[in-house]
């Protein structure tokens, strides 16, 4: 039976590898739902490659055009996420949560009730709506699965029950572009040169907030949030080659983690 699946802002980098890997296996594979805000020539991509029974698009502009010239039979438009109810009449087995900015808490919380498992990749929403989220996950028996490297990668080496064993949590940083300039050249630097990300390849906010190190900032928050562990317990770790997303120690003294390529 084919695995039922919805990904929210599939326009973006997390939903366009999520449909690179569903393409893959797409016999397997029933895509319910797609979104974007205005990304309509994407879209038509992503529906193309796939058979798409509905997509959101919440751009005003931009759904009045493409439901005009629409000629894909059977495809469904709509213009926001109060047509859920319309859309999904059973649960889902999975969803791709990546809209990115705190738009994205809404359709998040929106959809939780819809489907088994949801995937995050929305930091915003994390640290701002956690408790909305949870208390959702928890009503609707849903799965979550955190997106984000660092937190994916602790929540693959943590389990439920060892989280009283857990003494420290490592989460890893680049260090970004400024790691070894002095204090006097950071203060001079340009746009262009604090978005050169030594490993990654990544969006423009993300990367200055990388170079800044306020992403990892972030990342703390979430982890916290996530994963109920205190900010004492949680310690940022230099890493320039990015091979180590996170380390866990436990207070048995046995230390996991998790290394993988920057691709």
């Amino acid at each position: 039976m084919k695995k039922k699946i919805a990904i929210l802002g599939s326009t973006g980098s997390i939903g366009k590898s999520t449909i690179n890997i569903i393409e893959k296996d797409k016999h397997n594979f029933e895509i319910v739902l797609l979104t974007t805000h205005r990304n309509v020539n994407e879209l038509v991509k992503q529906i193309n490659k796939l058979d798409v029974k509905n997509v959101i698009i919440t751009d005003k502009k931009n759904f009045k055009n493409f439901k005009n010239k629409n000629k894909i039979k059977k495809l469904k438009i709509f213009n926001n996420y109060k047509n859920l109810n319309k859309i999904i009449k059973k649960k889902l087995d999975y969803t791709m949560s990546s809209i990115s900015g705190l738009a994205g808490l809404e359709p998040t919380l929106g959809i939780i009730n819809k489907t088994k498992t949801i995937a995050i990749a929305n930091k915003e929403s994390i640290i701002c709506g956690w408790d909305l989220i949870k208390n959702k996950l928890e009503k609707f028996k849903t799965s979550f699965i955190p997106v984000d490297s660092e937190h994916f990668s602790i929540w693959s080496l943590i389990n439920e029950n060892n989280y009283n064993l857990i003494d420290k949590v490592f989460i890893t940083a680049s260090g970004g572009p400024f790691l070894k300039w002095p204090t006097k050249k950071i203060k001079k630097a340009t746009i262009s040169e604090a978005l050169k990300h030594p490993n990654w390849s990544m969006g423009k906010k993300i990367s200055i907030d990388s170079a800044t190190m306020m992403n990892k900032v972030f990342e703390i928050i979430e982890a916290k949030k996530i994963f109920n562990i205190e900010y004492k317990n949680l310690s940022i770790l230099i890493h320039p080659q990015s091979y180590l997303h996170a380390i866990v120690k436990f207070s048995n003294g046995i230390i996991k983690l998790i290394a993988h390529d920057t691709d």
